[in-house]
């Protein structure tokens, strides 16, 4: 398949990208600098240089593929007005190929706390710096009345590697100090990185598949389990400290209150699919997770 992918240099996109090419498929890439255009180029990758923010460079050059994969975020202000311009940009030149495929990538915390396990069909009560994701999921979905196949993916927190939200717990293991909002009870959805990657390739390239996606690998882990596993592992043993919500609030905004939702997912569109994640429980493999963000460190 001819797949269009925007974030290939980004966490998630990355993954994608690698399962994308394992795979056999050819990927045009949208990326942000020149010097990141010369390594996709290496690696068999066509890049388009630009910015989601700036349609013009890159709509006319998303147009003739079989999937259009949106995977990237722009963390500033303008964010969800950005994701917004880029979802109107793919969607209308995935329209000019049809039938073609539109996948984009939401995220667990729509969801909002969930203390009992849920599903696809689960009704929306999203974190509040996720406000804005349930319209742009559904402006998707609705895209399906243009003759197109569209998919929104909600993966759980990615772990693997050297960046993300587990990725900065190493980092913050190895320097002495680990911080959990609250008491660490709440539940995560987790999905390695590779798994995720992996669940791209199969919903793009199954002609069946159509709707909302969860991604996640259903080890229902508690925070705390997470932090002391990684803790365990560690040459010196770090401190791990305990923040009100008041004061995670007072520092990091609406992300406190995203990491402190309790939330117990289960994936079974993904796994009808024959989707099985290789890797289930952070905890359990926090030895080989910490070699794996070493390596993406050096």
């Amino acid at each position: 398949m001819r797949i269009f992918l925007t974030g290939a240099t980004g966490y998630l996109g990355s993954a994608a990208l690698d399962a994308f090419i394992r795979a056999g498929h050819q990927v045009t890439a949208l990326v942000r600098r020149r010097e990141q255009a010369e390594r996709l180029i290496a690696r068999g990758v066509e890049p388009v240089v630009g910015t989601l923010g700036s349609p013009r460079v890159y709509r006319k050059a998303a147009v003739g593929f079989d999937a259009c994969v949106h995977t990237a975020f722009e963390y500033s202000e303008r964010g969800a007005e950005i994701d917004r311009i880029a979802i109107d940009t793919l969607i209308g030149a995935a329209a000019e190929r049809k039938p073609a495929c539109v996948i984009y990538t939401s995220g667990i915390w729509v969801l909002g706390h969930q203390h009992s396990p849920v599903d696809e069909q689960v009704a929306l009560n999203p974190a509040a710096i996720v406000a804005w994701r349930p319209d742009h999921e559904r402006s998707v979905l609705e895209a399906a009345n243009l003759g197109l196949r569209t998919i929104v993916v909600r993966p759980g927190i990615v772990y693997g590697g050297s960046r993300g939200i587990v990725g900065d717990f190493f980092k913050d293991a190895a320097n002495g100090l680990m911080r959990v909002i609250g008491s660490g009870e709440n539940h995560w959805p987790v999905v390695y990185d590779r798994d995720l990657g992996e669940l791209y390739v199969r919903l793009a390239t199954n002609p069946e598949a159509t709707g909302i996606y969860h991604a996640n690998d259903e080890s229902d882990e508690r925070v705390i389990d997470i932090v002391q596993a990684i803790a365990g592992v560690t040459a010196a043993k770090p401190d791990v400290r305990h923040m009100p919500i008041d004061e995670a609030r007072a520092k990091m905004g609406p992300y406190a209150d995203a990491l402190a939702l309790d939330q117990i997912v289960r994936s079974p569109r993904a796994r009808a699919l024959g989707w099985s994640p290789s890797l289930r429980s952070i905890a359990a493999h926090a030895s080989r997770l910490l070699e794996e963000w070493r390596r993406g460190r050096a």
